[in-house]
């Protein structure tokens, strides 16, 4: 059979451009001879929805957006659909489903089996599960339609199984032909290989050809590549679509026939591409054109206005230099650097009367105290208020330069550089930051991020001679005992069983839970990590235990 898995990249709540995106997609695989389209899940809708789902009659209009599309398809091939369904028995208030599109009907729902609720998932809050995987006969191929998380439960590939329901032994028993597979898989660095080791294993296991249809694009924090597949029946991966961009994928699980698209999976190159398109589709889908940020001259700007521009244009980022009598001439000369090899416009704004100012009107109430942190914090909120005045007035989005490692030990300034509509590099470590900026100028074949922004020893300039390894352990040992902490969830005694010093560990978890209370106003990030500082981090504010 020919199917086509349609790559689309849906906008959560239009419902109305993601049902006219799938109808021109379908059109177009039936152009090529597709049998079949599929669609990611919850397609309709954008994934995912959250509690739009609960708001007002969203479901009802987009079970009507469901019933038009279904009829302007009418003469083109059957179509499955992600979509949610209300539930009409006890239970939560809806299903999460595949949708049948045709002979201009909604003919069939196949509802998800498996919820997840672990990391960014919360799909236990809204949705009912379903008993097992429904299947359809179309022109005599008995398919089994499964949805995402149904694939991941398989008791041969995990040694520790979620659920102890799992839709691979139901789909044994009824002998299906082919298995399909409606998906939102997050972008997650190095995922896509187990991904696709799953995937081939439960296509041997079920002795069937499998295909796998997911999205692609960026939706709030989250980021998905798409790499739709197709596998044979021992397990031979002989269709991929591209990554990072939208695709129709034709396959013909009967001759194997397909194409499997060239692909990067160096982390570097992967968190490159996720960045860019989760920055793009952020900026995009709020309703923006243009976004701005602070160039100090460090490392961090630097790389949040190299993917500024890939994502939006040139033209469409802007960089503000905001120089202190603490700003060292190095860093306003790689800042200008920055913008000759980017070919961005940028504005300088010195803070230094402002920062007299502030003295000024604060000489009386802190009579009789030493200079501090709240010296170098104010100079941070003045940059902020800058920032955002220029937000407000430009109506860009305001773009934080902060890095995982800072956010983690709050080594930045709430209300500060802080400020803004997206954290676009709050999910990539200090050492991946260096690594990626290397990897970019090598990449592009010249010289994106000067390399005397690469080489210098990172600072955030707000006293004479300040260095980041006046406060932090040096970044190495500091982002892998963070990866331990906030990844694996490590104690400190495992932790010091790896050869990493218990004072230094102690240290670092004493800071990361210091800046809960930071985390939790902090600008929504980009992930790209197993464990980001976001939806999937719900730590408590006012707790004792020491994490």
């Amino acid at each position: 059979m020919k199917i086509a898995l349609l790559q689309i990249n849906s906008t959560v709540g239009d419902l109305a451009g993601n049902a006219q995106e799938i109808a021109t997609a379908v059109k177009t695989a039936a152009r090529s001879g597709a049998e079949l389209c599929v669609c990611p899940e919850l397609a309709i809708m954008g994934y995912p929805p959250r509690d739009l789902l609960l708001q007002g009659n969203f479901a009802e209009q987009a079970e009507q957006q469901l019933t038009a599309l279904a009829k302007e398809l009418a003469e083109l091939p059957p179509t499955l659909v992600g979509t949610a369904r209300r539930n009409e028995g006890c239970g939560k208030p809806f299903h999460n489903c595949a949708a049948l599109l045709k002979d201009g009907q909604v003919v069939e729902y196949f509802c998800k089996t498996l919820l997840p609720s672990y990391d960014v998932f919360d799909e236990d809050r809204y949705f009912e599960a379903s008993e097992g995987p429904g299947f359809f006969d179309l022109n005599g191929t008995k398919i089994a339609v499964t949805v995402c998380e149904d694939v991941w439960n398989d008791s041969a590939f995990w040694d520790t199984q979620h659920y102890a329901n799992d839709p691979i032994k139901s789909i044994q028993k009824e002998h299906a032909d082919i298995i399909i597979n409606l998906s939102a898989s997050p972008f997650v660095l190095g995922k896509q290989k187990v991904r696709q080791t799953l995937l081939a294993q439960v296509a041997k296991a079920l002795e069937a050809p499998l295909v796998y249809a997911n999205q692609i694009g960026g939706n709030d924090d989250l980021i998905f590549a798409g790499r739709s597949m197709a596998f044979s029946a021992d397990g031979t991966l002989h269709s991929r679509a591209a990554s990072f961009q939208e695709d129709i994928l034709l396959v013909d699980t009967d001759t194997q026939n397909g194409r499997i698209e060239d692909d990067d999976f160096c982390p570097e190159s992967e968190a490159w591409r996720g960045l860019v398109l989760g920055l793009g589709d952020y900026v995009k889908k709020c309703g923006f054109r243009r976004a701005l940020l602070g160039l100090s001259g460090g490392i961090d700007s630097s790389l949040v206005a190299a993917v500024a521009v890939e994502a939006l244009g040139a033209d469409n980022v802007l960089g503000v230099l905001m120089p202190s009598p603490w700003s060292s001439e190095g860093s306003l000369s790689d800042a200008k650097a920055l913008e000759a090899s980017l070919g961005i416009k940028t504005l300088t704004v010195p803070i230094a009367p402002i920062m007299e100012s502030f003295d000024s009107s604060l000489s009386e109430a802190f009579a009789g105290y030493a200079a501090d942190v709240t010296e170098e914090n104010i100079q941070a909120r003045i940059r902020g208020n800058l920032l955002m005045a220029m937000s407000n007035k430009f109506s860009s989005l305001l773009l934080t330069t902060g890095n995982k490692s800072e956010l983690a030990v709050g080594y930045c300034t709430i209300y500060g550089d802080m400020s803004g509509g997206l954290a676009a590099i709050s999910d990539v470590p200090k050492t991946l930051v260096f690594s990626l900026c290397r990897w970019l100028n090598e990449h592009k074949g010249r010289e994106i991020i000067p390399e005397t922004v690469i080489t210098k020893p990172p600072s955030a300039e707000l006293r004479p001679d300040q260095k980041d390894e006046d406060s932090l352990p040096p970044y190495e040992t500091l982002d892998a005992i963070l990866e331990q902490l906030v990844v694996f969830r490590q104690s400190p005694e495992q932790i010091e069983a790896k050869g990493y010093d218990r004072d230094t560990i102690d240290h670092v978890r004493r800071l990361l839970r210091g800046a809960e209370f930071k985390r939790r106003q902090a600008a929504p990030g980009l992930k790209i990590t197993d464990r980001a500082f976001g939806t999937g981090w719900r730590m408590p504010l006012a707790a004792k235990y020491m994490y």
